[in-house]
């Protein structure tokens, strides 16, 4: 029997995501104001950025990789210029002099037009053109590279759990606890049951009347929890209600998905294999059924159990932090343009090749047995933390990790024999958030 898709989300709408801005004028708009400051406060290279920088120049490889990409990005509109008439990032020196600059700060609120976005991934920002290169495709899946990536992503991460980061947080213009960051924060969060609870209603506040309300760091208000009663968990008690495990936006749902596919194929079917990382548990989940959401800057990001079961098996699988597909890119024939669709637009794609937290359960309910958790790192939000252990009994709706610091994606992979009802409001392209904890799907016996 053939695979058989639920149209991925991608294939309806142009932007996916929630994590680079609709329109790309905020996403330039933000990235030529590094640009200015970077180039006003010029300063060394911190030493994990000097580590990556001597990387480059040190081996051939990747030092046509990294002068190539900026080569292969289109020399025209809207690729090729900033305000100053050179393109925005004009090659791997220039990269690193940004970065260097953006490791002081968290990602702040832009407001920009008519539209209010949110650059939540600054190096996401940095990277978008060249990473939908062929040179780029060929960097950002270098091992090699990607050791480098992710010391430079953990030591920003530090600073992100740091107290200097939370000055993002204030009331003013570009604060998250501005006019605009706070509305748009609350009707996301207010959108999947139509409620109009305030801020401090709906999440737990560690002091609503200190300053950034108690919050100590970017990665504390981050990762903040919401008040039991906002999420209730569906059918506490029947086996057969599947609990939504994150709050999060339908992508796709697949069926009778092969144990092993093209998954870098514009149709991206997916591998259950190089999802699961070759685990020997992987092989019990070929002919069965994958559904996958995106988390955006405004959701909640915290996991829960979609069933009680028991912790079979969990790890965190190292992977890519930037690597996008080539249809995305200019690196298929005939296609010209780069994806304004960002990284998002390759959710399936990353399900095989990210940085991800994989936990196996095995469900109480045996109509439904072995089952697994995916949550995928994307850009930025390497950081998956698992916070159950193998053996654990835990049940429906309890909290089984984060992502910290930026967006994700998450899957819940099924085997064949269970037999699943999706609700008729669970579909991609969906507008509203898909609340956490609620009634995702019926097992049938």
């Amino acid at each position: 029997m053939y695979p058989v898709y639920v149209c991925p989300i991608w294939l309806t709408k142009r932007r996916p995501g929630g994590w680079m801005p609709a329109d790309h004028r905020v996403q330039k708009e933000w990235l030529n104001t590094q640009i200015e400051e970077a180039h006003q406060n010029k300063k060394e290279l911190t030493p994990v950025l000097q580590d990556f920088k001597n990387f480059i120049e040190s081996n051939p490889r990747i030092y046509m990789y990294f002068n190539s990409m900026f080569e292969e990005v289109p020399r025209r509109d809207p690729y090729n210029k900033d305000p100053t008439g050179h393109r925005q990032i004009r090659d791997y020196h220039h990269m690193l002099e940004v970065l260097n600059h953006t490791f002081n700060s968290a990602p702040y609120w832009t407001d920009a037009s008519a539209h209010v976005g949110m650059v939540g991934v600054p190096m996401c920002a940095v990277f978008d053109y060249p990473m939908g290169t062929p040179s780029g495709y060929a960097a950002f899946l270098d091992p090699e590279v990607n050791v480098h990536l992710k010391k430079i992503l953990n030591e920003w991460g530090k600073f992100l759990m740091s107290p200097k980061s939370a000055e993002v947080l204030g009331d003013s213009k570009q604060g998250w606890f501005g006019e605009h960051g706070t509305s748009d924060m609350m009707s996301v969060a207010n959108a999947p049951y139509g409620t109009k609870h305030s801020f401090d209603d709906f999440f737990v506040v560690p002091d609503p009347k200190g300053k950034h309300r108690g919050y100590k760091s970017w990665d504390h208000f981050f990762t903040r929890e919401f008040k039991p009663d906002v999420r209730p968990v569906a059918s506490p008690e029947d086996e057969n209600v599947i609990a939504n495990a994150c709050e999060s936006k339908t992508f796709s749902i697949a069926h009778n998905v092969k144990l092993r596919d093209k998954f870098w194929i514009k149709g991206q079917p997916y591998s259950m294999r190089d999802m699961l990382a070759e685990d020997p548990l992987a092989a019990e989940f070929g002919g069965g059924t994958v559904y996958q959401a995106f988390l955006s800057a405004l959701s909640y990001h915290r996991w829960h159990m979609p069933v009680s079961g028991t912790i079979k098996k969990c790890f965190v699988q190292d992977g890519t932090y930037f690597s996008e597909p080539l249809f995305e890119g200019i690196g298929e024939p005939g296609i010209t343009e780069i994806d304004k669709g960002g990284i998002t637009t390759g959710q399936g794609y990353l399900s095989a090749l990210a940085t991800r937290a994989i936990i196996f359960i095995e469900a109480d309910n045996p109509a439904i047995g072995l089952m697994a958790f995916i949550g995928i790192g994307m850009d930025e939000v390497s950081t998956c933390e698992i916070t159950v252990k193998e053996g654990q009994h835990v049940k429906k709706g309890e909290q089984t990790g984060m992502f910290h610091f930026g967006g994700s994606s998450h899957c819940l992979l099924f085997r064949k024999h269970v037999n699943l009802e999706f609700l008729k409001e669970i579909h991609p392209g969906r507008e509203a958030n898909v609340p956490v904890r609620s009634h995702l799907a019926t097992v049938k016996q």
